[in-house]
């Protein structure tokens, strides 16, 4: 190893915690209103800066968002597509050619409105699995050499792969109504209330694109009807229970990405604790070691590997989730009392296990999930330099107030690893 291989850094990105002032906390952000003692100790030994992860304008997936604040930063034409990175992620099989798909279960009402893009969010895995199992036995295709594998995750998310004769082509639109295809990457939109699924069409001329649209929209028509005679729907429609009646579908990808892995980029060894398919897969991208370390909220667990890592590794990053949800539900005060739980159970635990003398500690978001919009924009999110070799510049605690002040000034998510072994190196 290099001149990197003394440094050792927990980076934490906590999901969507960056946020704007909501009335149902004193016109506060979560992290403004939140109580963490942990976090403000952190604040007060290093300093801090906002970033934008991807681009000025661009409310961006988590997927492109945590490659750049890993200091990946793609031309739209190097960007494999979220549903490539999450086909990785599941270890589902995928070979360049395939059209892989970021799906979402959703609920339709009787006039094919989507009430609730997420079915409910919370769905039994075995109800995932069974109308995933009866799409793919019996959604056959008006080419029958062309094929579909359709593989549930976590809750409403659900990964779909089109495979043909023929090479398919990811220059397709989304059906998803909430999210744009922009420059080959996923961008929310605002959206109203009354939506629908949206038709994929191609978005060039060429033949591929158009077959691949075209399949897109077989799958959908096909998988609507499906649904709409599933026995699983039937009984889940019995007890009241939001239906998985449609799959809104996102981010096409048709190959597997080729990038420099994290440990040569930044000549250390680079870890990682991620439990979605999202992060996964750029882990496995990236060829980063990964670490178990519990379900989503076993915080005190992610600390304690996070802590133990440092004997081994110069860094690991950690992805916690549930900030970004509560985001997309518009609870601010859920949102709050979560991120007051990750202060105490995670930076807690994470402070009585390392020494900050040696593990400087960063933290800092993919992008802001404001509760006002109930989904992600592009507001800046706070980035936090933490260790006892760093002159601290006045913040007090991690919050967007104190990042808009802070000398670290505001930075492109592809540029925050680079500063922050620049920070630790020269502790100014």
């Amino acid at each position: 190893m290099s001149e990197n291989s003394q440094i050792k850094i927990v980076y934490v990105l906590l999901d969507g915690v960056g946020d704007l002032p909501h009335p149902d906390i004193e016109n506060k952000t979560p992290l403004q209103a939140a109580k963490t003692p942990n976090m403000d100790k952190l604040a007060k030994n290093g300093k801090m800066g906002e970033v934008i992860s991807v681009g000025k304008g661009i409310a961006p997936e988590s997927d492109i968002a945590v490659f750049n604040m890993l200091g990946y930063k793609f031309h739209h034409a190097d960007y494999a597509g979220r549903g490539v990175i999450e086909a990785i992620g599941t270890g589902m099989d995928f070979k360049d050619g395939d059209l892989a798909l970021r799906g979402n279960f959703s609920t339709l009402d009787e006039r094919d409105v989507i009430i609730d893009r997420r079915a409910g969010r919370h769905i039994e895995r075995e109800d995932a699995l069974a109308v995933s199992r009866e799409i793919e036995e019996k959604l056959k295709f008006s080419n029958p050499l062309a094929k579909v594998a359709v593989t549930p995750t976590i809750g409403h998310r659900v990964i779909v792969r089109i495979r043909d004769e023929h090479p398919l082509s990811p220059n397709i639109t989304n059906t998803d109504p909430a999210y744009s295809r922009v420059d080959g990457m996923g961008v929310a939109k605002a959206v109203g209330d009354f939506l629908k699924i949206e038709r994929c069409l191609p978005l060039d001329e060429t033949d591929t694109a158009k077959l691949s649209a075209d399949l897109v929209n077989e799958f959908t028509e096909k998988s609507l009807q499906i649904l709409k005679d599933s026995e699983t729907n039937k009984k889940r429609n019995s007890k009241g229970k939001k239906l998985l009646n449609s799959i809104l579908l996102r981010d096409a990808g048709n190959k597997y990405p080729k990038v420099e892995t994290i440990n040569k980029k930044y000549s250390m060894n680079f870890s990682c604790i991620v439990d979605m398919p999202v992060e996964i897969g750029i882990s496995n991208v990236l060829e980063m070691k990964a670490y178990s370390a519990g379900g989503l909220t076993d915080y005190e667990e992610k600390a304690t590997v996070a802590a133990k890592s440092m004997e081994t590794e110069n860094a690991i990053y950690v992805h916690l989730k549930g900030p970004d949800e509560f985001g997309h539900d518009g609870d601010a005060i859920g949102k709050m009392k979560n991120i007051e739980e990750i202060d105490e159970r995670f930076f807690g635990t994470l402070l009585k296990n390392i020494d900050t003398n040696k593990v400087a500690v960063m933290i800092s978001a993919d992008h802001a999930t404001p509760c006002i919009n109930k989904g992600h924009s592009d507001d800046p999110v706070p980035v936090l330099i933490s260790g006892d070799g760093i002159t601290n510049d006045g913040s007090e605690r991690f919050t967007e107030e104190f990042a808009k002040k802070g000398e670290i000034g505001l930075l492109e998510g592809a540029q925050v690893v680079s500063k922050a072994i620049e920070i630790i190196k020269s502790g100014n």
